[in-house]
Parts: C-alpha cells; sequence; structure tokens
C-alpha cells in the first residue's frame, strides 16, 4: 500500500532558527519537500520562477483566490503571497511529506481546509536566548529587535494551537526529533484506516476459513 505524504506546517519565532532547520532535514533526509509559495512581487536577482516562488500578476494571483486555488494567503506590502494547492496535493499523492514554512494565522487557516495537517512550533529553549540570537545577527538595530520581541509576545498567544513544541537549542538533535516526530505521526492510528480495515478484514476471513 502506497504511503501517502502528511502536510507540515513549521511555525516559529523570528530568530529560532526554522530557515536552518528545514535546510537541514531536506539535505538529512530525502523524503521532505518545501512548499513553493506563489507571490506577486517581482523576482529578485538569482530567483527562478517554480523554484524559490511562482511568480504571478496580481490579476493571476487574484484568479486564483477566486478559483480557490490557493491553500492560504496573505497580504504583506502590497504583494500577495500563497500556497497553492495544486502543487502541494501533487507531491502529497507522491507521498512526499510537504513542509510549509507560514506564520500562525497561517497556519490555522491550512488546519482549516485540512484538517490532518500536523502543526509544528520552533521555539528557543528560552526568551533569553531567542533575543541573543536577533542580537548576534548583528542585522538589525535594537529598536527592530524589540519589535520582533513584541511580534513573538504577540505568536506566543497562539502556541497552544499547535501538535508539537519543537525546541531548537542544538541543530543536528533538533533536526532528528523532527523528523521523529514527523515519521511517528505516519504510523497514527488515524492516518492508517486502510490498513487497519485490511488487518481485520482478513482476520475476519481467516476466522471463517477454520
Amino acid at each position: 500500500m502506497s504511503r501517502k505524504g502528511i502536510l507540515i506546517v513549521v511555525s516559529g519565532f523570528s530568530g529560532a532558527g526554522k530557515g536552518t532547520l528545514m535546510k537541514e532535514l531536506l539535505r538529512n533526509y530525502d523524503n521532505y519537500v518545501l512548499s513553493i509559495s506563489a507571490t506577486t512581487r517581482n523576482p529578485r536577482e538569482g530567483e527562478t520562477d517554480g523554484k524559490e516562488y511562482f511568480f504571478k500578476t496580481v490579476e493571476e494571483f487574484e484568479k486564483m483566490i477566486a478559483q480557490d486555488e490557493l491553500i492560504e494567503y496573505a497580504k504583506y506590502v502590497n504583494n500577495y503571497y500563497g500556497t497553492p494547492r495544486a502543487y502541494v496535493e501533487e507531491q502529497l499523492e507522491k507521498g512526499k511529506d510537504v513542509i510549509l514554512e507560514i506564520e500562525i494565522q497561517g497556519a490555522l487557516k491550512v488546519k482549516e481546509k485540512f484538517p490532518e495537517t500536523l502543526l509544528l512550533f520552533v521555539t528557543p529553549p528560552d526568551v533569553v536566548t531567542l533575543k541573543n540570537r536577533l542580537v548576534g545577527r548583528g542585522t538589525e538595530t535594537m529598536e527592530v529587535i524589540e519589535s520582533r520581541m513584541q511580534r513573538a509576545a504577540e505568536e506566543a498567544t497562539g502556541m497552544d494551537a499547535y501538535d508539537y513544541l519543537v525546541i531548537n537549542d542544538d541543530l543536528s538533535t533538533c533536526v532528528k526529533e523532527m523528523h521523529g516526530i514527523i515519521q511517528g505521526e505516519h504510523k497514527r492510528v488515524s492516518r492508517n484506516a486502510e490498513l487497519v480495515e485490511k488487518i481485520k478484514n482478513q482476520l475476519k476471513d481467516h476466522l471463517k476459513g477454520e
């Protein structure tokens, strides 16, 4: 029986290390694919359509919204970003576990449309570590860092909606833990209804044949 992929949403605070975690997960295991978002923003240098993003015009994107071709979408700074349904469904049918790296509001929209979605929230072990990582980047002013901490406080109110907390302290340990959670999820009885029925029926047939 072919195994269907699981849709996984990964969210977390800015500075939690989600991006690095995703790269390592994809590098170490071959069953994962990152969902490719559609966007109306212009391609940056070196970006290609269908690799980093599916680049769309505003008209094309709004048509996708109207035809319910997006699992979720949002508008940031005058540009649309969204998750195309067709790409995700195609990968899941191939048996790939599809990862969406999106924020909390988007995650909850995905869970509404796909109730079997696995929600993972990435966090450093504590707030001191979170702030140190943001400072350690050396790319942002203290004002921006404080606004990110404020945003983290708002996001923390949505943590209860997630299935698993992934504590990113040591990267390689965290990658193994995340892989373990996802593979364990494949064994959940509710995800194996066909196999459960098959075993029950085989046992019935066996008893009839005795």
